[in-house]
């Protein structure tokens, strides 16, 4: 059977290590690549939408693009590792999203960064890897 793992990864160096380290501690393993879109890292502020209707929208359709440049990042490491990945992005809050993901999939294992946010970020947002660690109903690989 083959082992399903989950790589939860963000815009930090941390995220491209633990992909890394799953493509090459685990080479016969199958891989999703998850980012989260997390509107509450808006430039403006948590739920701070301003008074266009459309601000979100722009907003996430921006935040949308990036993530798909992230995710071709993503598959161009892969193939350094002659491994192919799937790929995904969501919106919603990381790590009650990354939970669901799990939930709602088959996954053997998370490998995931110790952390991508600042320090005033985790703070007030909670740190995800944590979250994930303490919720997840599977092993949860950090990486740092």
């Amino acid at each position: 059977m083959t082992v399903q793992i989950l790589i939860p990864i963000d815009y930090s160096e941390l995220s491209k290590k633990a992909l890394r380290t799953a493509l090459s501690l685990h080479p016969d393993a199958e891989f999703t690549v998850l980012h989260v879109i997390d509107f509450r890292t808006s430039d403006l502020g948590p739920g701070g939408w301003g008074d266009s209707p459309g601000e979100f929208d722009e907003w996430l359709a921006d935040a949308r693009e990036h993530a798909k440049e992230l995710m071709d990042d993503a598959e161009e490491l892969a193939t350094e590792y002659d491994t192919d990945i799937e790929t995904d992005i969501v919106v919603g809050e990381d790590a009650s999203r990354i939970l669901k993901y799990v939930n709602e999939g088959d996954f053997d294992l998370i490998i995931m960064g110790s952390h991508g946010r600042s320090l005033p970020e985790r703070i007030f947002l909670g740190g995800v890897s944590e979250t994930v660690i303490r919720r997840a109903p599977i092993p949860v690989m950090v990486v740092r």
